[in-house]
């Protein structure tokens, strides 16, 4: 494509628990077509590891990225399919790069999703700690205005965190805790992953099909 007209999704991956959060987001977006920017934190990496066997190399960032996304929250490997074309507009940036596209303003992004969201993440964010090229990303979305989406994967929440995401929620982010509802008729792991990833998906009015709407139940008049 031509990449002057190139207009991606930061995905910020943090160290909390929820991996499987992140690679149904990436998928969703990847289906609906959209380019991504992915940035994965250290600690994000580990968890990675630990949650799916898999290791994540800047190196090998394409080969690592194909391999988590064709896994499934039930820890089946290859349940997903994704083709070369879908993982064609991915661009990878490395956590401690911070001389990246996204950590500019002028730098053309739609917005950027934090999927899962840790509380030390929360806390940078929240206070402009810019640590890394996620929270520098994520403060840069703050400041022009784009959709912030933080998926926030941690409970209890202490008075301190609740404190920051009320700062966050005031500086216009999306406040997104990974909570999976169930009327859509979960039957498997993977589809309540999939609601969260479905939200996120909707705060940022992406498109997609990865779970059942609500549509309301009739009343006794609307039933007559």
């Amino acid at each position: 494509m031509d990449t002057s007209l190139r207009k991606p999704w930061i995905v910020g991956v943090s160290g909390a628990s929820g991996t499987p959060y992140a690679a149904a987001v990436l998928r969703g977006l990847l289906s609906a077509g959209e380019a991504v920017d992915l940035v994965v934190s250290r600690a994000a990496r580990l968890t990675l590891l630990d949650e799916t066997g898999h290791a994540f190399r800047d190196a090998h960032w394409r080969e690592d990225l194909r391999t988590w996304l064709a896994r499934g929250a039930d820890g089946k490997d290859g349940q997903f399919d994704l083709s070369d074309a879908e993982l064609s507009d991915v661009r990878f940036w490395a956590a401690g790069d911070l001389a990246a596209g996204p950590s500019s303003g002028s730098y053309p992004v739609k917005g950027m999703l934090i999927v899962p969201a840790s509380t030390a993440c929360v806390a940078g964010v929240a206070l402009g700690l810019s640590k890394d090229l996620l929270q520098r990303a994520a403060s840069v979305t703050l400041k022009e205005r784009r959709t912030l989406v933080v998926a926030v994967r941690e409970t209890p929440l202490n008075g301190q965190t609740l404190k920051h995401l009320v700062t966050l929620d005031e500086a216009g982010a999306v406040v997104l805790p990974a909570s999976p509802a169930f009327y859509a008729g979960a039957r498997h792991i993977q589809d309540l992953v999939d609601f969260v990833a479905g939200r996120v998906l909707d705060a940022a009015a992406v498109p997609h099909q990865l779970y059942r709407r609500w549509e309301g139940e009739l009343g006794s008049a609307g039933s007559a």
